[in-house]
């Protein structure tokens, strides 16, 4: 018994000692390449029956259906390089957008060192009082500036911080003997239509700090005193 356990220990040893390497498994994939597809295919014919044989037909929808796959998968992926082109694109073209205004719908916006905040309502209907409302960025009262009647249609207004400009035309009006200082602003439009006070929504300019490319591809536009806006929700380039 000890020589057998001699013998066993000696030829484990000298397999031990053998440099055997085990193959690497190959890397399957799912992808079907039109070279299998025809070996397949040749396959297929030589091992159907012989007394009801294939119809050539139904060979040739084969082919075109896998034809129509392949062609599907390469148009997906030039598709897909060409999406992520045009996105690159976008953002390089709304990057010069940055340091410029742009106006979107909002109620606050920052005055930049002597700059101006343009602004602008749509009137429905006419008005027999109309008047905006400035407050600071802790929410006080920094002035109202009083507009009377008003026509229907768009209300377009400019400020610097001091004076008032609406429609083209300086207002005999100024917050007071100095500018107030840079910072953000609210501003509220109220008109009396039909006898009663309505807000109205306000569109207001802000400048671009910043341009962002989000996860979906939509470009973002980070303004100061506003936030992140999409640039879908632009109304006018300033």
């Amino acid at each position: 018994m000890t020589t057998v356990n001699n013998e066993g220990s000696a030829a484990a040893n000298i397999l031990s000692n053998l440099s055997i390497k085990e193959k690497e498994p190959e890397t399957k994939t799912n992808e079907l390449g039109q070279s299998a597809f025809l070996e397949l295919m040749i396959t297929q014919m030589n091992n159907q029956d012989p007394l009801s044989p294939q119809e050539n037909t139904e060979f040739i929808a084969q082919l075109a259906q896998f034809s129509s796959v392949e062609g599907l998968e390469k148009l997906n992926s030039q598709f897909e390089t060409f999406s992520g082109s045009f996105m690159s694109n976008q953002a390089l073209q709304a990057s010069s957008l940055v340091g410029t205004s742009v106006s979107v719908p909002t109620d606050t916006t920052q005055l930049m060192p002597g700059g101006i905040v343009a602004g602008s309502v749509d009137l429905e209907q006419s008005t027999s009082d109309m008047r905006i409302s400035i407050y600071d960025e802790g929410g006080s009262l920094m002035g109202q500036v009083p507009l009377g009647s008003q026509p229907s249609g768009e209300l377009v207004f400019r400020w610097d911080g001091q004076y008032m400009e609406v429609n083209g035309e300086l207002l005999d009006w100024s917050m007071g003997e100095e500018p107030v200082a840079a910072g953000d602003y609210r501003f509220e439009v109220n008109a009396n239509v039909d006898g009663q006070t309505e807000q109205l929504a306000t569109s207001l300019s802000a400048n671009v700090n910043s341009v962002t490319l989000g996860t979906n591809g939509e470009i973002i536009l980070n303004l100061a005193g506003v936030g992140a806006v999409d640039i879908g929700q632009v109304t006018q380039f300033n």
